[in-house]
């Protein structure tokens, strides 16, 4: 089959197209899906340029993923042949910008029947981690303060809704660029930001009250930056953009591998150091900080497909891209790379023919 992958560590623009042996069910639970559509996600970048490359080896690239089960193990019982479905693979089963994927069963769920499966595809990764997130804040976030930098961004768009439309909170902020400002609320839902901070006009912590937010769902590694905004003794910060603990990348997802890799000791204690830090420094202003991996979880993408049901969440599509196009998705990828001048989620088109 087909894919985007890699022979070496390498950054975007050393991406090839290669012929990998097709997937196999292995296990009664297995599903085997026909992939349809597959999105960029920066962590699938920042992986095959080897950031994780002290304990892991990689070759193929990508987690998102939306398309038709294919063949299904001796004990599926949620899926049948011809099901559209969309998930994040685990770790275990990565590869998902290839014709054909593997996951277990309680991994998928359906895709949402109003998506297309582009749309879909965008979702997975990016929304659950921002609903993971959300579920993180000890209490009720109704009618409290959310801060959501880059709110156009391929997770924080979905933070940005779920945070008013799901959790109800009663102000979302979020920061984007100067060309951007105007399309928070046509690409978001009028009403779903309540303020925009165009942040090459001006600094947020000179526009948010001091002491006076919540919830910081921090997604550009600015969250000490932003100690000063937090309400004292209430308020949380989970970020996924500085970086975990060695403990804690040592027992997350990321590392649950049948070869049961290993973080080596200095570096373990390096990030262990660092994170202590971070932490130090948020109790002094009575903050509650924690780094956050994503777990995957198909019990979560239910839940989200209900909400795309009832219109409190949609997908935000930029870009999308040919798999057989490897200039494309090369250039596609590098946008997301640089991290300038991106809106939406880059999807890459697999299949061929009716995309619903």
């Amino acid at each position: 089959m087909l894919s985007v992958g890699i022979t070496s560590y390498a950054k975007p623009s050393d991406y090839q197209l290669l012929e990998f042996p097709r997937p196999e069910i292995k296990d009664p639970q297995d599903v085997l899906i026909q992939v349809h559509a597959a999105s960029v996600n920066p962590v699938d970048l920042k992986k095959a340029e080897g950031v994780f490359k002290v304990a892991l080896k990689d070759s193929q690239i990508g987690y998102d993923t939306a398309g038709t089960v294919a063949e299904i193990g001796t004990a599926v019982a949620r899926f049948k042949v011809g099901d559209a479905v969309y998930v994040r693979l685990p770790e275990s089963h990565r590869g998902s910008w290839s014709e054909f994927a593997v996951c277990p069963e309680n991994f998928m769920a359906l895709k949402p029947a109003s998506l297309s499966f582009e749309e879909a595809a965008s979702m997975p990764l990016a929304a659950t981690t921002a609903f993971q997130a959300l579920k993180k804040y000890d209490g009720d976030l109704s009618g409290k303060t959310v801060f959501v930098p880059a709110g156009l961004g391929g997770t924080g768009l979905f933070a940005c809704q779920l945070a008013k439309n799901v959790f109800k909170a009663g102000k979302v902020i979020t920061t984007v660029s100067t060309a951007k400002v105007p399309k928070v609320p046509e690409l978001l839902g009028e009403g779903t930001v309540d303020e925009i901070i165009d942040y090459k006009q001006a600094d947020p912590k000179s526009v948010i009250p001091h002491g006076s937010v919540d919830f910081l769902f921090d997604t550009t590694g600015l969250a000490m930056d932003y100690l000063c905004l937090m309400r004292p003794q209430t308020s949380w910060i989970i970020s996924i953009a500085t970086s975990p603990s060695g403990t804690q990348l040592q027992n997350s997802s990321v590392m649950r591998l049948p070869h049961r890799p290993t973080v080596p000791l200095l570096p373990r204690l390096f990030l262990n150091m660092t994170d202590s830090i971070r932490r130090f420094r948020a109790t002094r202003y009575g903050v509650n900080y924690s780094y956050m991996f994503l777990e995957t979880s198909g019990d979560d993408l239910d839940a989200l497909r209900g909400f795309v049901e009832e219109s409190k969440l949609k997908s935000v599509v930029g870009t999308t891209v040919d798999l057989r196009n490897i200039s494309e998705v090369q250039e596609a990828c590098q946008v997301v790379y640089s991290n300038h001048g991106g809106l939406g989620k880059v999807v890459i088109r697999v299949a061929d023919g009716d995309d619903q």
